[in-house]
Order: C-alpha cells, then structure tokens, then sequence
C-alpha cells in the first residue's frame, strides 16, 4: 500500500491552464499514486485543452466569476453520484492590464473582482460541495508564502491572498460542527508559472527570490504538488487550519552574505 493512502481515492482537482499549473502537477502526482482526478476548467477551450492531455477524463465546467456555476458544479457532481475524498482550489486572478499601481490607487472593481474569483470562491465551492465531500476529506488551496510583505510588483494580490488564509481557519472551524473536513493551504514561494508570467515586472522578483533561498535554486512547482498531495492525503490527518509555508527558506534569509554585499556593493 502506497504510504499516502490515496489510492482509489477520488479528488476534484480546479485550477488546471496548463501543463505548467500547479492543478496539473497535483494531478498528475495523485495519478501516480493511484488516485482518480476530476477537473473543473473555466471554458470550454480548456476543457477540450485538458482531454487533448488526459483524453476520457471527467471535466466540469465552472466559471467561478459567474453566478450560479458553483452551485451548479456542486449539483452535477451530485447527479453523477461522487463522492469526494478531497478538492483542490488553485484559482487566482488580478486585473493588471493598465499595469502595476500603487496600492491606494487600486480600482474598486479590480479588488473585488480579485477577491470574489482569488478568495471567497473557496467558500462557495466548499459550500457547493459539503455534500459530496466524504466525512474526512481534505481540502486544499494555494496561497503565498507571505501576505505580509508588501512587492510592489504583487500589488492588491497580497491582501487578497490574506483573506483566503483567513477563508481557510474560518471554514475548517465551521465545518468542525458536522464534519472532519480539514482545510488548509499551500503557502508557496514563488513559482515560474504561466499565471505569474503575467503579473508585471514578476521576472525580477522571481530571480531575486531564488538568490534568497537557503539553496540558491527556486522553488519547483512539482514541490508545492507535492506538499498539496500530501495535505489532501489522510497522512497529514492531523493539520487543519493551516497555512504550510513552502519557500525553500527564502523568508528566513533576509541577511543573506551575498545579498547584503550586493545591495551594500559592499566587497568580501
């Protein structure tokens, strides 16, 4: 038996783009160890650009921006009688299209539109899927390694993705009335993602992270899947509420030689 237990065991993965995804990673590792993944896509273009990579595979389609598509996410899998030993929730979006502004001057509908799509969709797939959702399943998300500091280049993203940690603690407890369903989330360094390609001036800040890890390497997105399988998995029974830091020790690292004597121009 595979140490994760997972095998046999049915998971709604959301979030898949691309091959280059963090939902896709996650899929494929429970693949691996024997698990069956379903998907919910925002289209029918990346239904049909999932089944070109996994052909027969079952794809629902929800776009978490407009209404009545969870709640109808959470019917269907009800007419088709699954039952969930666990979920993924890697969804994210920010409207940077007139680029990066100060903070103060973020634009009402930007934020909230952020933060219906980032953060409370959490909330309304879990909601939507309560009933799905085996006793002791596991749901997972994806955040950031720190909503506390503030890259300019991130903008209203970092506030945003606080509010889905807060999300986390707040529906772990309430389902603790009538469930053992855990919630926890994936707190990530940077990724080279497709997603993150598209957040302005993120390069820099990618390639300044990597320098800050204790490893000098940047942290692999097969590294966040593999930190979410093992949350989705019963082996990590115990977390709930949590936000696992996964960064490769760049947030202890501020005082970094090289770094320091870098910026400083400072010479050994």
């Amino acid at each position: 038996m595979s140490f994760l237990e997972v095998k046999d065991k049915t998971f709604l993965i959301s979030g898949f783009a691309n091959r280059k995804s963090v939902a896709w990673c996650v899929s494929q590792a429970l693949v691996k160890e024997g698990a069956k993944v379903i998907f919910s896509v925002r289209s029918e273009k990346r239904k049909n650009e999932l089944l070109a990579l996994m052909p027969n595979s079952t794809v629902f389609i929800c776009d978490f921006e407009r209404k009545g598509d969870v709640e109808n996410l959470g019917t269907e899998l009800k007419k088709s009688d699954i039952k969930l030993h666990g979920l993924l929730h890697s969804i994210a979006y920010a409207n940077y299209s007139e680029g990066m502004k100060p903070f103060h001057e973020t634009k009402r509908a930007d934020f909230l539109q952020a933060i219906e799509i980032s953060s409370f969709s959490l909330v309304e797939l879990s909601n939507a899927c309560k009933e799905v959702l085996v006793e002791d399943a596991s749901v997972v998300t994806i955040g950031i390694s720190s909503t506390e500091v503030t890259a300019e280049n991130y903008g209203y993203m970092a506030p945003v993705k606080a509010s889905l940690e807060a999300n986390v603690r707040y529906l772990a407890k309430s389902f603790s009335s009538f469930s053992n369903i855990r919630f926890n989330s994936v707190n990530a360094g940077p990724l080279k993602t497709s997603a993150s390609a598209g957040i302005p001036g993120y390069l820099v800040n990618y390639l300044y992270a990597e320098k800050l890890t204790f490893r000098k390497k940047a942290l692999q997105t097969s590294e966040v899947s593999n930190l979410a399988v093992f949350l989705l998995s019963p082996r990590s029974s115990g977390i709930n509420g949590q936000g696992v830091v996964i960064d490769a020790g760049m947030g202890f690292n501020y005082f970094d030689k090289e770094i320091v004597e870098d910026s400083m121009q400072i010479k050994s």
